[in-house]
């Protein structure tokens, strides 16, 4: 059952296609929907303290993952084209018929297949430091694999932090960070999201996205490397780029409030300019 604040926040859970129960969280009343997609092992945290800054022309819709927050975690495999399923479940349990959408890393790559497979539902798309997948993509260099999979845990998480963060970015802003990982995932679940996000593949399907789409990225994103964002404009019909000068992964919280300004300055656009 759903929950209402005096701040117009409603929280409740939607049934996806196998059963599995997945949390949302809709904040806000009587504006357009802006759905938010998180990365990857992450939760809505993820869009803690930039949501708001979406509020003066949209609601915004987040939602856990499977696997994530709470929603179910089933011990099965996930997919990216399977959590595409879960967004499109948790709109058409609100009743929700058309959105704008912003998904960034593994959100970016889930997207990517909401927008190609339901074209009638994405009015417009924001794909934030993501990739299309694939043997086309360029994909991150040995070195940063090998920081992620240190066996020492707080090691792995600093090599993390530095690949979301400058280190300028983070002596400003010491954390705690919302975009590391969600607490409390079961091993399978945390495996599960990692063979998603690493067999994303929609080269194929990318010319089937026909809503207009802003393709955001930061210059030094060794996470998922900028060149990826050309990649997904040559595949696009309607794409357009911007490039953050001198910021890693985690360009929208390091660029803020430029980076909200941008994606809301889209958002407004009409008709759509290219």
């Amino acid at each position: 059952m759903a929950s209402t604040d005096v701040h117009q926040q409603v929280s409740g859970h939607a049934r996806a296609l196998d059963g599995t129960l997945l949390a949302y969280q809709h904040h806000g009343t009587g504006r357009p929907p802006l759905v938010l997609l998180a990365g990857q092992a992450n939760n809505h945290h993820w869009w803690d303290g930039i949501r708001a800054d979406f509020h003066a022309t949209h609601t915004t819709l987040t939602m856990d993952w499977r696997g994530t927050g709470e929603s179910e975690k089933p011990d099965q495999p996930y997919s990216t084209p399977g959590f595409a399923d879960d967004v499109i479940a948790v709109l058409d349990h609100l009743g929700i018929e058309h959105a704008d959408l912003y998904g960034t890393s593994m959100g970016g790559r889930v997207a990517q297949w909401v927008a190609a497979r339901h074209p009638h539902r994405i009015r417009r798309l924001v794909l934030g430091c993501t990739s299309p997948g694939g043997p086309h993509a360029t994909e991150r260099d040995m070195a940063v694999r090998r920081s992620l999979a240190q066996t020492d845990a707080r090691a792995a998480n600093e090599a993390l932090i530095d690949l979301m963060y400058t280190p300028a970015w983070r002596t400003a802003h010491p954390g705690p960070y919302t975009t590391l990982g969600a607490p409390g995932m079961p091993p399978h679940a945390r495996r599960g999201h990692l063979v998603a996000s690493n067999r994303h593949d929609a080269w194929d399907v990318l010319p089937l996205i026909t809503a207009p789409t802003l393709i955001l990225h930061g210059a030094d994103d060794r996470l998922t490397p900028a060149a990826n964002a050309p990649l997904l404009a040559s595949r696009i019909s309607q794409a357009r780029t911007h490039i953050f000068e001198g910021a890693r992964h985690g360009y929208f919280q390091e660029c803020r409030p430029a980076a909200a300004t941008i994606v809301s300055s889209f958002l407004a656009e009409e008709p759509f300019l290219v």
